[in-house]
């Protein structure tokens, strides 16, 4: 008997069946809501900015500290991507990429409002401030920043919102799922870090009034992000191989030479001008991460250990975290006195969990 047969589907069915099934309608939501919001609270300017006070110079040195700040970012990538095994490079490096995506998105959305809108108690911003950049070109220069534009300081902002989070990667390699790790930067940024950021440079935050003074993220940056990726240490299982065979070395290399470069921005910026304060930030910045990468190659040798390319990396690096927050207020002497404890290559805590709360500003 033959076999009957079968009947042909209608084209649309074959096209439900081949697309539509497997079509994920989260992603689509998602970028529908984002566009309803641009389309119902539009960010284009009422009207220009007060621009009595506004500096061009200030206004240029900013906007390449900017820039600067933001290759911290693939510097961080580099860092990491060097020091895992060679199957998890890819994952690593795109786990710190990802941030300049998503969190840029936050910070445009509610992020910015949470950290610097107007003040609720203290603690956090009120979202609807500068909710989807609404005000956000024709408001009035910050406080914190009277010669710039606000919209410049916003930015400059994210790119210390980016960076906190792919710090804390180095605790997350070949441990977490790449989806669980985009729901962890997100509930990072919105609970932890604008909050944190809110109650410490608000001119209204608690910690503000308290006499807290970190000049450029060793408390809201570092130390958020070391005590993050402590606890996420601890949390997590261990690594499925626990014999450590760093993939490339001139990775780490290249991630610390980016990272150096960019943290000139990221300290000498958080003067939020082209003056005296700025150059002390960038002097000492240099300082500290030459004295703390020379003093782990003393300590190697103290050991019996041969000079290494990762650990003068990793000295550098943890120079570079220790004389952040007093970064615009050290000496010479003072930026070479911050020496470096050893830490494992890979936890991220060690490089940002106890640089904080210096109090010189």
């Amino acid at each position: 008997m033959r076999d009957q047969p079968t009947e042909a589907l209608p084209l649309w069915k074959t096209f439900y069946k081949s697309r539509v099934q497997r079509f994920s309608l989260l992603p689509f939501l998602a970028l529908a809501g984002v566009g309803a919001l641009c389309l119902f609270f539009p960010s284009l300017p009422a009207g220009a900015a007060p621009s009595a006070a506004i500096s061009a110079a200030d206004t240029a040195w900013m906007l390449t500290a900017s820039a600067l700040v933001l290759i911290m970012t693939p510097g961080l990538a580099f860092f990491y991507g060097g020091m895992v095994n060679k199957k998890n490079v890819l994952s690593t490096m795109l786990q710190s990429f990802i941030c300049m995506v998503v969190i840029t998105l936050l910070w445009t959305i509610v992020g910015y409002s949470l950290a610097f809108g107007d003040s609720l108690g203290g603690v956090i911003g009120d979202p609807r401030s500068y909710f989807m950049m609404r005000n956000i070109f024709s408001a009035a220069p910050s406080r914190l920043a009277p010669t710039i534009p606000l919209v410049l300081f916003m930015i400059f902002q994210l790119k210390f919102a980016i960076v906190t989070p792919a710090l804390i990667t180095g605790a997350f390699a070949e441990r977490i799922r790449f989806s669980s790790y985009l729901l962890f930067i997100c509930l990072f940024s919105l609970l932890i870090y604008c909050p944190l950021a809110h109650a410490t440079w608000h001119p209204e935050g608690i910690l503000f009034k308290a006499g807290v003074l970190d000049f450029a993220g060793g408390t809201v940056v570092h130390m958020s992000a070391g005590w993050a990726a402590l606890a996420s240490a601890l949390y997590m299982k261990k690594r499925a191989e626990p014999v450590h065979n760093p993939a490339r070395i001139t990775y780490v290399l290249l991630g610390t030479g980016l990272l150096w470069f960019g943290w000139f921005g990221f300290n000498a910026g958080s003067a939020y001008g082209a003056n005296g304060t700025a150059a002390v930030a960038l002097a000492t910045t240099t300082a500290a991460s030459a004295a703390a990468a020379f003093g782990w190659i003393l300590f190697d040798a103290m050991r019996g250990r041969k000079m290494s390319a990762s650990g003068t990396c990793i000295g550098a690096v943890v120079g570079l975290v220790a004389i952040t927050p007093a970064a615009g207020a050290g000496g010479r002497h003072f930026a070479a006195a911050h020496r470096v404890e050893q830490d494992p290559p890979e936890s991220g805590s060690g490089r940002g969990g106890s640089s904080g709360g210096e109090g010189h500003g």
